[in-house]
Order: structure tokens, then sequence, then C-alpha cells
């Protein structure tokens, strides 16, 4: 019988080079729609003002004025901050999910995993919540760079590509900047805590009503699992990418970029001051084109990766 050890090192691997390859297909997918998503997040407007005018103004005001390259400005950390983020992501995922006894991939369960073989929407649980926060924190300046990189206006370019915005920011604000809006981010591991166990819950559904394993399900079955899930976590916890985006596009005083003073200056303050500035509108700006975005991304993302996934496991 192969041992623990044997069984788990091939299948993290392979996790972490599946989970890399789909972040770099979906990340190139789903850029232009990352872009307008994330403008407007960015943008503050008090009640009854206006910033871009919807999904389609926006669309219009990026290539009047930046043309094409406009939709795909941050393409470049952006790929950098997906592939890691996945690669950490699903290799904890699954590394913990077998610990914990529901092994898709091979693998052999953990001493504990025999006991909670039943708990299987606590197991999923669990997984996601820890590969989400080891993800979060591991790839959090990646992210500030590509939120700045995709919210500086064209007339004020502050970065010329990543390596000079990872030395600006740090020269300019210190390593804490690369962390700023960190809080609500580890906050928005709620949305793995309710994405994974329900995609989980539906590719086991779907699984049984067809007598057929998890791993033989379709590509169009799964690419239904991950909508509906992703759907479902993105309206429920959304106001918490809002305001970790607020935090992110932020510089310091000192760095001479925006205000002279800060407007947000921490999770709580920055929450009552959209509330009151912008009202409950202002936590979920842009989240129609989140859901546009967010929904192919994950699709694609979760389908290549079990695609992938299948591939390795079975060489």
């Amino acid at each position: 019988m192969r041992s623990a050890s044997t069984w788990h090192k091939p299948v993290i691997a392979n996790s972490a080079i599946a989970g890399a390859g789909a972040g770099l297909v979906s990340s190139i997918v789903t850029c232009p729609l990352d872009v307008i998503k994330t403008k407007l997040q960015a943008q503050s407007t008090v009640h009854g003002s206006q910033g871009y005018l919807g999904i389609r103004g926006t669309i219009t005001s990026i290539l009047k004025n930046q043309g094409i390259r406009g939709l795909y400005r941050g393409l470049g950390p952006t790929i950098l901050g997906y592939l890691p983020t996945w690669a950490i992501y699903f290799a904890v995922y699954d590394e913990t999910k077998n610990w914990l006894g529901d092994s898709e991939y091979g693998g052999s369960p953990g001493e504990e995993g025999h006991l909670r073989k039943r708990q299987v929407w606590a197991t999923h649980l669990v997984a996601a919540m820890t590969a989400g926060a080891s993800g979060t924190i591991a790839t959090s300046p990646l992210w500030v760079i590509k939120t700045r990189f995709m919210t500086q206006p064209q007339d004020e370019m502050q970065y010329r590509h990543t390596w000079d915005a990872f030395q600006t920011i740090y020269r300019s604000e210190g390593w804490r900047a690369f962390y700023r809006g960190l809080l609500p981010s580890l906050l928005g591991v709620t949305h793995v805590a309710v994405q994974f166990p329900l995609y989980e819950q539906l590719k086991h559904w779907f699984a049984d009503r067809r007598g057929i394993a998890t791993v033989q399900l379709s590509s169009g079955t799964i690419f239904l699992c991950s909508a509906l899930s992703k759907m479902t976590a993105s309206v429920a916890t959304y106001p918490h990418e809002v305001i970790r985006t607020r935090l992110q596009i932020q510089r310091n005083p000192h760095s001479g970029v925006l205000a002279d003073t800060r407007t947000y200056r921490g999770f709580v303050q920055t929450t009552i001051r959209i509330l009151r500035r912008e009202g409950w509108r202002g936590l979920y700006k842009g989240l129609s084109i989140n859901l546009v975005r967010t929904i192919p991304n994950n699709a694609v993302t979760l389908v290549t990766y079990e695609l992938l996934m299948r591939q390795l496991t079975n060489r």
C-alpha cells in the first residue's frame, strides 16, 4: 500500500500546475471585464452625482481615451497575480480535502479524514477557507499593484511596468502599502466559503443523478456548477470587494499622487463613509459587470483546472 507521502507530493504538484494553467487562461480571456469592473468599483461618487455611466459608458470612455490597450491595462500583474493565487489555492484546497478525507484526484486520507468523511460540507468549508486565506496573504502585493495599474489615469501614468510599480510603491509608501486592503480581502474568504462547498455539492448532486463519479462530469456540467456557485457567492459577499478596492488604490499623502489627506483609513471607517456618502448602493458598485466578469472567469478557471487535473492524474 502506498504511503501518504508517496501520494501527496504528485497530487500537490498536479494541483499547483493545473491551478496555474487555469489562472493563465482565465486572466487573459476576461481581462477587459476585470478592468471595467475595477474602474466602476474604484470611483467614488456622492448621492446624485455620476462617474462612469454604467458598463457601456465605461467601455466607451476607456476606448475613447486609451484605445483597445486600455482594456488590457494591468494584464501583466493580473497574470502574475492569478497564476500563484490559483496555484496556491488549489494545492492547499486539494491537500486539505485529502487530509480531511475527501480525495477526488487520488491521495490517501489522513487519520482525521476517516472520522470526517461524512461531513462533506464541513470538509469543503474548511478546505476553502484555509486555501483562500493562504492565497490571499501570499499574493496581496500583486493584487495591489494590479489595482493601481488599472485605475491610474491616462494623463498621470505613475507606473510603466510591474517592477516599476513595485519599486515606486515601496519607495514612496513602504511595504505596508502592499497589504493595504488585506482585512477586507481576508473577509473575502467568506466568498470561497460559500462558493466552493456549493460547487462541490452541485458536482456530487449531478454525479449522483447520473450514476457516475464527479471526475466523469462533462465540461458543460462543470461550467454550470461553477456559474451557479459563483453567482450565489458573489451576490452574498460583494461589498468587501468595493471596500478592498478603495483601500488599495489609495496612496499615502507624501506620494503626491492623489489627495493631501487619505479618504479611507480602515475597513470600518471605509464602510461607514461609503454608506454615508453613497448609500448602500455604493457597496454594490460594479456588481453587474462583476457578475458578467466573474461568472465566465470562474467557469473557465474551474473547467480548465478540472480538465488539466484529469490529464495530469492519468499520465
